[in-house]
């Protein structure tokens, strides 16, 4: 892609748009200040109702585009580096996925409330400027959502049009040579129409060697009120990628060990330049409808997805003898696998309720919801494999084979698989005397799932939910919860079929929120799965399915709007994690994860401002056991600062990002399967920002 090229494209779509702005934003102020959180915030993923943060007696975590942008955020995994409970980025910056543990274990991925991943690459990364906020909910949310994570999942919501006009038009310049033009424009086209679009054009290289970062985004959407009661909401999204693989698997030795020939270069590309590659284009298109009836409100929701990509990667051979991975003395040359994929993904998910407020009393409101979800899913792809040798200190590019810019043949049908699960929950929420607040819930799951081969499976499930919080004190709010997850797993191309996950999980904690500008938790929990998911010790390449598991621990989180313009957030968690069968902590889950972020305002008068924010992140060390290093690999711990120099001018904005200020070289995970993953190298950009 050529920048030329897509900034044209850019302007000529910016100049069909009178204005842009942020939801409910002040078209004639320019946004100068972040509001972290308060205790009377809402959020609709714990609950599937507009619930305040304090009335919910379970973690949640609301993050809004004006922190996660502020703290230099590039993808969905950057947005989580500042929220209790979860190692962001744990095999590093991965342009193929947005990896994150929430609690030790996966989380899954939902937009508006509805599941859009399936299977692993088979589609491209969501883009973060595309979302109002983050919302992370930890601890199992099966009973609502369906097919869930124990760990907890993250929803992300997408920016609405609004009814006055507003918005932003951006370009920045940074590291990697990273170029990219965004708008955020929205405004009414009659009464009770309003559109908004959002897009982003960008071309840029990453912290690897011959992978690039393209992409072009354009989300535009319509929002219709016919009545007070009534809204219909049409999103439509269009994603075209050109990448590659960030993570290219380097051998521990070479890496974490020692090698001869020294320490590989961080940016160390092994593959073929041009060949090797992460290409995928999205198609979606969601439609929401909410009818209020007195007391009562509906809302139906459906999605469709419609995906292509194409993984082309060549990775390194650590895994037939970890310890000794190199073919000759010197230390340098290695096997090679050459791995393709050509994908396909569809998705049909649609998300039906309705909520009913009564009274069984003067002092005992209800909020009663019920309702039925149905997603299908089909991911489809053909794969090719082969085997070549590289020296990995001084690789010969030209030497490897590009097979003709296509899948190394024999090709073969690496994944044909179908699901559909359909969904039945009700919940009731329980308002006791204006103080206390009880959750109930339950529901029931089918799903069908059908691999390759024809072979297939049905599952039912029922799952339970419980909790109470309480402001037994003004500003002191205790909770306790009990919460089950089930969660289905397609096959993994071979025609196996996995069992689905299940556990559950206590946890209690207390919730502070002595004013509006104040909210500090602090929550212990007790998780346990079956069915977990891990390397296969014979096989690293594969997965299969382990006994039950253990997730157990602490966490703290704080955020607090200071007198004088300072905002804060802080985090603490404690977690351990570990396969009952073997005891020890699973890999790559740090025990440990703590983080502060803050900003100060200065007002310089005549219509400027300064905002400066800096950010301290600190991840422990975390191991890996397997055959080859029974006693464990140890990946070290790693402090990381962030920053941010913001001035505002009248509409002109002037902003300064920097990730790993320090650019402290470090490694996010090393497997005892036998590889090593690089951290995320030093990022600054500038972005120069107008706004209506």
């Amino acid at each position: 892609m050529k920048f030329a090229k897509t900034a044209l494209l850019a302007c000529t779509m910016f100049t069909a748009f009178p204005a842009c702005a942020e939801d409910g934003a002040d078209a004639e102020t320019p946004r100068s200040d972040i509001i972290v959180t308060g205790a009377r915030e809402v959020s609709m993923a714990g609950t599937k109702t507009d619930t305040p943060l304090i009335e919910t007696p379970q973690p949640v975590t609301i993050v809004s585009s004006d922190v996660y942008l502020a703290q230099g955020a590039v993808s969905i995994a950057d947005t989580l580096r500042y929220v209790a409970g979860v190692q962001a980025n744990n095999y590093g910056p991965d342009s193929r996925v947005d990896g994150s543990f929430i609690r030790g274990i996966d989380p899954l991925q939902f937009r508006d409330g509805m599941r859009d991943l399936f299977s692993y690459y088979a589609s491209i990364r969501s883009d973060p400027y595309n979302f109002s906020q983050i919302e992370v909910v930890r601890g199992p949310a099966s009973v609502l959502f369906g097919s869930g994570s124990l760990g907890g999942l993250i929803n992300m919501v997408s920016k609405r049009p609004q009814y006055e006009f507003g918005g932003e038009v951006s370009v920045r310049y940074g590291s990697f040579d990273r170029k990219e033009a965004l708008a955020d424009i929205t405004g009414p086209i009659t009464g009770n129409l309003a559109a908004r679009v959002v897009a982003r054009v960008r071309d840029a290289n990453s912290q690897t060697d011959h992978v690039p970062d393209d992409r072009i985004m354009l989300a535009p959407s319509l929002s219709w009120r016919p009545g007070a009661n009534t809204e219909l909401t049409l999103i439509g999204l269009y994603q075209e990628d050109d990448g590659g693989s960030t993570a290219q698997f380097l051998p521990l030795y070479g890496t974490l060990y020692g090698n001869p020939n020294g320490e590989l270069p961080h940016d160390r590309f092994i593959g073929k330049p041009g060949w090797d590659r992460y290409d995928g284009r999205l198609l979606q298109g969601t439609a929401m409808l909410d009818q209020r009836f007195g007391e009562g409100k509906l809302s139906l929701k459906a999605r469709y997805i419609d995906s292509d990509l194409t993984y082309l990667t060549h990775y390194p051979d650590n895994y037939s003898n970890p310890t000794d991975p190199f073919l000759d003395p010197a230390k340098r040359v290695m096997g090679l696998y050459v791995d393709g994929s050509i994908a396909r993904m569809e998705i049909f998910s649609t998300d039906n309720n309705f909520q009913y407020r009564f009274n069984t009393g003067a002092q005992i409101e209800h909020v009663l919801l019920a309702g039925i979800d149905y997603s299908w899913n089909k991911v489809r792809k053909t794969g090719g494999f082969a085997l070549e040798t590289i020296d990995v200190y001084a690789p010969d590019y030209a030497a490897l084979s590009d097979y003709g810019g296509g899948l190394p043949e024999p090709t073969y049908s690496a994944e044909d698989t179908s699901q559909n699960q359909t969904g039945f929950y009700v919940q009731d929420q329980i308002r006791l005397w204006d103080r206390v607040s009880v959750v109930l819930g339950a529901r029931h799951d089918h799903v069908r799932t059908q691999a390759s081969g024809g072979a297939v499976e049905s599952a039912n499930a029922t799952t339970f939910r419980a909790g109470v919080i309480g402001e037994l004190v003004p500003g002191v709010s205790p909770f306790f919860s009990y919460t089950e997850s089930f969660q289905p797993i397609p096959g993994d191309g071979t025609g196996r079929i996995f069992r689905p996950t299940r556990g559950n999980q206590f946890e209690g904690g207390v919730k502070f929120h002595p004013d509006d500008a104040t909210l500090l938790t602090i929550t212990g929990y007790y998780i346990k799965e079956n069915n977990r998911l891990i390397d296969d010790p014979a096989k690293p390449q594969q997965r299969i399915q382990a006994g039950k598991s253990t997730s157990k621990g602490f966490e703290i989180e704080a955020s607090r709007r200071l007198p004088g313009d300072y905002e804060l957030i802080a985090n603490y968690s404690y977690n351990e994690a570990y396969l009952d069968e073997f005891g020890k902590q699973l890999d790559n889950v740090p025990k440990v994860n703590a983080s502060v972020w803050g900003t100060k305002n200065f007002d310089l008068g005549e219509a400027r401002s300064l905002r400066i924010g800096a950010g301290v992140r600190h991840s422990a060390a975390n191991w890996s056991f397997g055959a080859a290093f029974p006693s464990g690999v140890r990946t070290p711990a790693y402090t990381l600062v962030d920053a941010l120099v913001e001035l505002n001018w009248q509409r002109w904005q002037i902003a300064l990002n920097a990730t790993n200020l320090f650019d402290k070289r470090y490694y996010s995970a090393c497997l005892a399967r036998g590889d090593c993953f690089n951290g995320a190298d030093r990022n600054i950009y500038a972005t120069l920002s107008y706004r209506f």
